[in-house]
């Protein structure tokens, strides 16, 4: 390879590379500080409050509105839709939308439904305060950022792979978040800790408040029922009953455990039944599975956003500053909207009132043409500016 061609790999690597990682970056994998969003799940949301009606809708239908602001196609919208309906929070579902702690699929999005949730109409949207641009095709405005006055992303977690850098910021308990909002808007201290929907036990020593470098571990609760059967009543987060399942046959095919018999009982409530093999202590056996199985795991968090149109790194704490930073300015924008809008109401009852009572209609009787008419409303309302001075 010559001088030349070296030179021109270099330089395309600068460009092109640089481009394509900067759009993967910003317009796919990491969400926004401001409303915590990736900008699909932000088109998503924004297309579902466009269609909403109270009603139910067909998710195919929901995916087909959302395509007129997304660039990739019917599957990036529906894996992301999916994912979020899952989570109960935003979207309100009805259908078989899958689960997460058994791995099983959502259907076809032809049979499952969705709407937004109340939760989501009261803190995500508000057209007179959000900011558009247009969407791919130029046909189409959509929001830049959602007026959200919640901390979504600390409450729903977020996971992204993108060029160079990835995101995993794990999900809070809600009510926990809520309260923290309070403390930070109280100027006093909080603590922030992951909580996992899936239950079960959580080593938070070395969680460093989700920065990077962090680590929490997370165990499934196993419980000992009597000398040879063991009962498990929870999976770690990101793992599913059928995983644990593989992971405790492929242990006990390599004979790091011992096991007779299991059995997935699991329906409403997560119940895997473990039945040891003759001879084995149970607690032997239970600190085997922490050990050889994905009974136990490890998570590495990563707080990565998009913050003044780069990538930062935060911690949770941070992170929650930030939201109800953004929170309180969105309710200061829709207070002033409200307060002009009012104003306005005022001064124009106030115009009313005057025009009534000192009888101005009468002085207009004779006027000839509509500019004498306003030429006299203003000089006879001139005297009266006074009383449009709000204290």
């Amino acid at each position: 390879m010559d001088g030349n061609t070296k030179n021109n790999i270099k330089s395309l690597y600068k460009s092109w590379f640089i481009d394509y990682a900067s759009y993967v970056i910003l317009e796919r994998a990491i969400p926004k500080v401001e409303d915590g969003l990736k900008p699909v799940q932000r088109r998503i949301l924004h297309s579902m409050h466009e269609m909403h009606d109270g009603r139910f809708h067909k998710v195919a239908n929901v995916i087909g509105n959302t395509m007129k602001y997304h660039p990739h196609g019917d599957a990036a919208i529906g894996d992301s839709l999916v994912n979020m309906g899952q989570k109960r929070l935003l979207i309100e579902t009805q259908g078989n939308w899958g689960d997460v702690i058994t791995g099983d699929k959502a259907a076809a999005p032809r049979y499952i439904e969705a709407k937004l949730s109340e939760l989501s109409i009261d803190t995500v949207f508000n057209n007179d305060v959000t900011k558009f641009e247009k969407s791919y095709d130029g046909r189409n405005n959509e929001p830049i950022t959602l007026p959200v006055k919640i901390p979504l992303l600390l409450i729903q977690g977020a996971e992204g792979i993108a060029v160079g850098l990835s995101t995993k910021i794990l999900p809070h308990n809600f009510n926990e978040v809520i309260k923290s909002c309070v403390a930070y808007l109280k100027d006093k201290q909080f603590s922030l800790y992951p909580d996992f929907s899936g239950g079960g036990l959580i080593d938070v020593s070395d969680y460093k408040s989700g920065k990077r470098g962090g680590k929490v571990r997370v165990r499934s609760e196993i419980q000992i029922l009597d000398k040879t059967n063991l009962l498990i009543t929870s999976v770690p987060y990101g793992v599913t009953t059928s995983s644990i399942i593989d992971s405790i046959i492929k242990a006990n095919d390599s004979g790091k455990i011992k096991i007779k018999k299991i059995e997935d009982n699991s329906a409403e409530k997560i119940q895997i039944n473990i039945s040891l093999a003759k001879g084995i202590s149970p607690n032997v056996a239970v600190d085997a599975l922490y050990a050889f199985t994905n009974c136990e795991s490890s998570i590495s968090p990563n707080c990565c956003v998009i913050k003044n149109n780069k990538p930062e790194f935060l911690n949770v704490k941070d992170l929650l500053r930030e939201s109800v930073d953004y929170a309180v300015s969105v309710f200061k924008s829709e207070l002033e909207l409200e307060y002009n809008r009012l104003n306005e109401k005022w001064h124009m009852l106030n115009l009313e009132r005057i025009f009534i009572e000192k009888k101005i209609y009468l002085d207009i009787e004779n006027c000839d043409s509509w500019d004498s008419i306003i030429l006299t409303i203003r000089n006879k309302m001139t005297p009266y500016s006074s009383n449009f001075k709000r204290e």
